[in-house]
């Protein structure tokens, strides 16, 4: 096998169980990994366009997850109201119920990076996380994700 092959698999292997371990983690929350990714990622730096939303967005390809949001807009976790900056545009911001869902999304999150620090204790990640940046950044979802560390995070940590 070569080792661009045996990283590919490592990196698959790695996200399906990270997404299989989260996705035990928010069952009780009755929400996806997906669903989840986007309520953080509305919390954070929403209201947004969905064009935008999709632009960060890691679970989710292209720039319009319009399915994904109308299955939270129908759950009550989501509202659609006007854009402040364009009146065209809807901006996509989290109601009550998806803010305290949020807390419980960020406390599900923690228990999994918990059980991922006590399996990675000892390891130096710095290089590891830099070689897998440089490797994503090339890709529209590590651009997405390059986008959540913001322009002054994301130039400090390459």
């Amino acid at each position: 096998m070569k080792v661009v092959e045996e990283l590919r698999y490592l990196v698959l292997a790695i996200q399906r169980e990270g997404n299989r371990l989260l996705a035990a983690e928010l069952r009780p929350l009755g929400i996806t990994p997906s669903q989840a990714e986007v309520l953080r990622v509305l919390r954070d730096h929403g209201p947004l366009t969905l064009n935008a939303l999709g632009g960060l967005l890691v679970c989710e390809t292209g720039n319009s997850p319009s399915r994904l949001v109308d299955r939270l807009v129908a759950q009550g976790l989501v509202k659609r109201g006007i854009d402040t900056i364009d009146r065209r545009y809807l901006a996509l911001s989290l109601t009550p119920q998806g803010r305290a869902l949020h807390r419980r999304i960020i406390t599900a999150e923690n228990r999994l990076h918990r059980t991922m620090d006590d399996r990675l204790a000892g390891q130096a990640l710095d290089e590891t996380i830099s070689t897998l940046r440089s490797l994503a950044d090339a890709f529209p979802t590590g651009a997405a994700l390059a986008r959540r560390r913001g322009p002054a995070l994301a130039h400090q940590e390459n």
